[in-house]
């Protein structure tokens, strides 16, 4: 699992950063399973341990990790990551800091790495400074949940400049111009998946997952049947035996806010094998 960016025997090294994204999925298939995308906040608890507990995360078997910038007014967010995101606010964590983080984590593992923040801040510091500097930390993907696919050219054609890839979320309510329209995207970029929000609302862990996940994936595969576009699912996700219901019609699962309760539970010299242990228990199923 040990490599880094610079390293030239790398093979990984010559392609540009989306496309590790699709190998990342290529690989899972296979070997016959799903991807696992674990989403942990840039600086919290605090910045150096955020890089501890995700290379953990690594070690553990995620396939893809998110990092998530935090942002004083995080529509997407429940409770839990809103919290992590208030702290890490408080502490310090800024775009800069988030850069910092990914590319500690990028110098030590070969997984993927993801960035999901809010479009303001984004735009703030300026979309192609943003994409060009995401690129040297090691960052292959970008998603901004508040940001429409009618505003979205401007990111977008900078984060392909950079040969990075803009993600886009489907949530169950959304109308079918609007799938049709992030298939066409996501089928026309340098490499990707599309995140499928479970439910419509905000994020945070579920007992049960939705009974409407199984018809809502059929309705988007009916746009995505002609391409190769790899589907994900996120929003409540929390136990092995959801990663493995979820596995069984899509190609990945994603859990966040799992981990931030995981990460309160225990004393800080605990939180990494935490992690650790309970990636290891998902990536198994």
């Amino acid at each position: 699992m040990q490599a880094t960016n610079e390293n030239t025997t790398n093979p990984e090294a010559t392609i540009i950063p989306a496309q590790r994204i699709v190998q990342a999925f290529k690989r899972a298939h296979e070997e016959g399973r799903g991807i696992l995308i674990p989403y942990f906040m840039s600086g919290y608890p605090s910045a150096q341990q955020s890089v501890k507990i995700v290379v953990a995360a690594a070690e553990g078997g995620a396939d893809i990790i998110e990092l998530g910038m935090p942002f004083s007014d995080p529509l997407a967010d429940g409770a839990t990551v809103q919290h992590a995101g208030q702290i890490a606010l408080e502490r310090g964590m800024t775009i800069n800091g988030c850069m910092q983080v990914a590319h500690q984590i990028a110098a030590q593992v070969d997984v993927p790495l993801i960035l999901m923040g809010y479009y303001n801040p984004i735009l703030a510091y300026g979309l192609e400074r943003f994409c060009r500097t995401a690129r040297e930390s090691g960052v292959c993907g970008i998603i901004v949940p508040d940001l429409p696919t009618e505003e979205a050219l401007p990111l977008r054609e900078a984060a392909i400049k950079e040969g990075i890839t803009l993600i886009f979320l489907i949530p169950p309510t959304a109308p079918n111009e609007r799938i049709a329209r992030v298939v066409e995207l996501t089928a026309s970029g340098p490499g990707g998946f599309i995140y499928c929000v479970s439910l419509s609302g905000v994020t945070g862990a579920r007992d049960e997952l939705p009974a409407h996940l199984h018809s809502f994936i059929d309705r988007i595969r009916g746009y995505t049947k002609n391409t190769n576009i790899p589907l994900a699912i996120g929003f409540g996700l929390s136990t092995p035996e959801h990663v493995a219901s979820i596995t069984r019609y899509v190609e990945g699962a994603v859990v966040g806010s799992a981990l931030v309760n995981l990460i309160d539970r225990n004393a800080e010299d605990k939180q990494v094998e935490a992690v650790r242990q309970y990636i290891q228990s998902l990536a198994q199923r």
